[in-house]
């Protein structure tokens, strides 16, 4: 096996590796809108602080955070200026998606 060919090979496989384990994380925490139901208050009409049952389970959800923006019907309220105020009361970092 020629020298790129092996780098090209151990390369797609360590992608591979991490993939799998986003998936795997993804996969383990319950992507499911629902369970922000807490943080509407604070996100719909700009309540703030959010009550303590929205920043739990909105740390809970970080790894959803990117399949949330993604969705059209679930982006305008995750990407509203009111979520952001909210995900920085929380302490929640807003992930690059």
């Amino acid at each position: 096996m020629k020298k790129g060919s092996s780098i090209f090979a151990i390369f797609f496989i360590a992608m591979l590796v991490i993939l799998l384990g986003e998936l795997l994380v993804v996969e383990s925490i319950n992507c499911n809108a629902m369970e922000l139901v807490p943080c509407a208050p604070a996100i719909i009409w700009g309540q703030l602080p959010p009550l303590d049952a929205c920043c739990a389970k909105l740390k809970e959800q970080v790894p959803c955070l990117c399949i949330y923006f993604k969705d059209p019907m679930m982006k305008p309220y995750v990407d509203s200026p009111n979520a952001k105020k909210v995900f920085q009361a929380c302490g929640v970092t807003i992930p690059k998606c």
